[in-house]
């Protein structure tokens, strides 16, 4: 027990068991909907808990991860790939790949790091291309996210002058 806990009773997670998932998930949805990224991930959590392999649990807690970014990327961005990588349709894994590398561009920006969110947007290009290849022919989502991406490019002079700069896919330290 930790000192932050001494003299507490344990307290421990309770499972949902067989309670409604589906219930559980509208949940989760509407707090993403009420940017509560934390209170989501927690439901959707909660749910895997009981069923590892929910797609739209695990669609859900990715994209709870990504609402995160902006205040905590670095804790967030590896548990949103490896849930993604996750999912069992290839398009949705490219796809919500794709989001991910978009949202921490975002984040980047925000912060002023432009060599970061060249690297990031970078990427994210990379995996809407590969979602438009593998995806129904129908499918606009990785055509207007490639598209959002090239606006964002267009609308900082900083972004530009990163991805003109000689550089690898790494971030940089102190950008």
């Amino acid at each position: 027990m930790s000192e932050a806990t001494s003299g507490l009773p344990m307290f421990g997670l309770k499972r949902l068991g067989a309670r409604n998932l589906q219930s559980a998930l509208d949940k989760a949805e509407q707090y993403r909907a009420l940017n509560e990224p934390e209170e989501a991930e927690s439901i959707c959590r909660d749910i895997l808990a009981e069923a590892p392999d929910h797609q739209l649990a695990l669609r859900t807690l990715g994209l709870s991860l990504t609402d995160q970014f902006d205040r905590d990327w670095a804790s967030c961005f590896d548990d949103a790939i490896a849930t993604f990588g996750k999912l069992t349709s290839e398009y949705e894994v490219v796809y919500y790949k794709g989001v991910a590398w978009e949202r921490l561009a975002k984040a980047h920006i925000h912060h002023g790091q432009f060599h970061n969110a060249a690297h990031a947007i970078e990427n994210a290009l990379e995996y809407f291309a590969d979602a438009e290849r593998v995806g129904p022919t129908d499918a606009p989502d990785p055509i207007l996210r490639w598209n959002r991406c090239v606006r964002a490019i267009k609308a900082y002079p900083e972004l530009i002058a990163a991805l003109r700069e000689p550089h690898t896919h790494e971030f940089q330290h102190g950008d």
